[in-house]
């Protein structure tokens, strides 16, 4: 330190003022690299992350009235027929009415069904137009094969949400 000291004194006045208003300036440059470029970058990156979560949230409010219509539409689908008449209707239409062997209720809002000797792909089908369309979802499912390739029997337990 005493030589700094001792090396400004050497210097000329102007030059003192210089190199004084050089370290100024330097150490300014240092505290903004140091501390407010950082903290400049995070606030940036907040406030991007701020603007992209608003502009989702927008998003998803336009699209509220299409959902709250595909809802209406489903429960109102849902709503007028019987899990029994809905499950005996669709498996007709699927070509599985005469696999059909067994519907019996499993409380509320659920349905024990057998099929026996049923296409295999024919099933899943079904059970996936069940889901889509209905709200019918597979609670519990067991699938045997039988002798004949794509031919399967099915326990299933099916349940409306």
């Amino acid at each position: 330190m005493k030589r700094i000291t001792v090396w400004l004194q050497s210097l000329e006045q102007r030059e003192r003022i210089l190199v004084c208003v050089a370290v100024g300036l330097l150490a300014v440059v240092l505290v903004y690299f140091a501390a407010l470029a950082p903290f400049h970058k995070a606030v940036t990156t907040r406030a991007n992350r701020v603007e992209k979560k608003q502009q989702d949230l927008a998003w998803l409010r336009g699209m509220a009235p299409t959902l709250r219509l595909l809802a209406t539409t489903q429960t109102a689908t849902v709503s007028g027929e019987s899990l029994v008449v809905l499950i005996d209707r669709t498996a007709r239409q699927s070509g599985l009415a005469n696999a059909l062997t067994g519907q019996t209720p499993n409380g509320d809002r659920g349905m024990r069904v057998r099929l026996e000797a049923a296409n295999f792909d024919s099933l899943v089908g079904w059970l996936a137009g069940l889901q889509q369309q209905y709200g019918v979802g597979v609670e519990s499912a067991s699938i045997d094969r039988t002798e004949k390739s794509g031919v399967v029997n099915a326990s299933l337990v099916l349940t409306r949400a």
